[in-house]
């Protein structure tokens, strides 16, 4: 079939002037003409009719408003010249109808922002079932698409978005839902804000968008005090006697995870192959973490190869512990703790002991470096923020080069 040539093709935005709103303004409308054929559309941007240059379908002058409203006139026109190829390549022809419906997302074929995330969804769903994906990895993506649904229906009264009005204004009127309707807290939003620009980022290499809806969104991590346990709390949880079994594993798990500052999730992973000796003569845990596929080898102590002995051939498969779910172990934590007296007011979560690990040995003088490398943080910063709250380490430090000055004290109580 012989493909439509370009040049029968022509795109023209005018004012609809026989329409005049209540303040005044008019709406800006897109017309397409292929081969004589004429389709209509709106663009959803209103101006007074003074604004309008005509002779160049355009906003007139330099305003922050005009410039604006010109760029996204400019978006509108790349977006269609991007459908038009695609259609052209995939059917051999192309009509002003069929153009439109492509850019307002109606069209029979057209993927919307709801079919391509849930493709995504299935898609990442699958790497999670075979393990190259975490299962909590996949719930955000879940939540993120049960909230985008939720806000189109109190925002648009739509069941579905084109990609087309996936743009800046979208994304900021999505983070007002999530801060202001949900009042979800700044660093949630952050987590749900990070997942869509990487929906984002791949609609745009996939040419379903036409431009970064991320360009004008700005939003930064907030760093907060990561709880641990002080060393006289870890202390009198060890010396703790439980009357319960599950509460005499959990404290055994909790206190493991203080001594190799492994996760809940890596924890749950390890198994006898993970156990090996190496030529310095002392017992390692060689692994990767579950959540970045980065190594994190630490050097057994006596406790936790006490754990591990304590509960040999106990769990199935080879796993060393027959680890509960992440929930039952905290509740179980929290239980236990009410009867710890420097516990009971304290919220004790099984991550709480992986801050302990970082804060407990860098306390004791182990580099970050090496702290870091045993964490299996891909960044040192992200141990440093451990760093930061070790007001203890600090007097430590300080108490230490007091010493270097006590001939100056003397001196100087001899002048006083």
């Amino acid at each position: 079939m012989e493909k439509t040539k370009r040049s029968t093709f022509k795109l023209l935005f005018y004012l609809k002037k026989n329409a005049v709103k209540k303040n005044g303004t008019v709406s800006i409308m897109g017309r397409i003409t292929i081969n004589g054929q004429v389709s209509q559309f709106s663009t959803k941007l209103e101006i007074t009719a003074e604004q309008w240059d005509l002779k160049f379908g355009r906003v007139s002058g330099k305003s922050r408003e005009a410039t604006e409203a010109n760029q996204k006139l400019d978006k509108i026109r790349l977006r269609i010249d991007q459908c038009y190829g695609q259609i052209l390549e995939k059917q051999g022809y192309v009509t002003a109808e069929k153009l439109k419906n492509a850019l307002l997302g109606t069209d029979d074929e057209a993927m919307t922002l709801f079919s391509f995330l849930e493709k995504f969804n299935s898609d990442f769903e699958k790497k999670k079932e075979s393990g190259l994906k975490s299962y909590n990895t996949y719930r955000k993506y879940v939540c993120l698409f049960n909230h985008l649904k939720a806000f189109s229906k109190h925002r648009y009264s739509k069941d579905d978005i084109s990609f087309n009005e996936v743009d800046c204004g979208f994304v900021q009127e999505f983070d007002f839902y999530l801060r202001n309707d949900l009042g979800l807290s700044h660093n949630t939003i952050w987590m749900y804000m990070i997942a869509l620009t990487t929906v984002a980022k791949l609609a745009i290499r996939r040419k379903h968008l036409a431009s970064n809806p991320f360009d004008e969104y700005r939003n930064t991590k907030k760093d907060r005090d990561r709880g641990y346990l002080l060393r006289k709390e870890l202390e009198q949880l060890i010396e703790y006697q439980p009357l319960k079994k599950n509460q005499e594993f959990m404290k055994d798990m909790f206190v493991f995870s203080c001594f190799t500052g492994l996760s809940y999730s890596d924890i749950r992973l390890l198994d006898k192959s993970n156990i090996q000796d190496f030529f310095d003569g002392n017992t390692w845990i060689i692994t990767r973490r579950k959540k970045t596929v980065v190594p994190s080898n630490v050097m057994l102590l006596d406790i936790p190869k006490l754990i591990i002995a304590k509960y040999e051939g106990i769990a199935r498969n080879g796993k060393l512990f027959p680890m509960l779910t992440n929930s039952h172990c905290n509740d179980v934590l929290q239980e236990m703790c009410k009867n710890i007296e420097c516990l009971k007011h304290k919220r004790v979560t099984f991550h709480l002991a992986r801050h302990t690990f970082a804060t407990l040995f860098l306390t004791e003088g182990v580099p970050l470096e090496s702290i870091s490398k045993m964490m299996g943080h891909k960044n040192i910063a992200t141990t440093q923020i451990y760093a930061k709250i070790l007001n203890e380490k600090v007097g430590r430090d300080m108490a230490k080069v007091s010493q270097n000055f006590k001939g100056l004290e003397a001196s100087l109580n001899g002048g006083l």
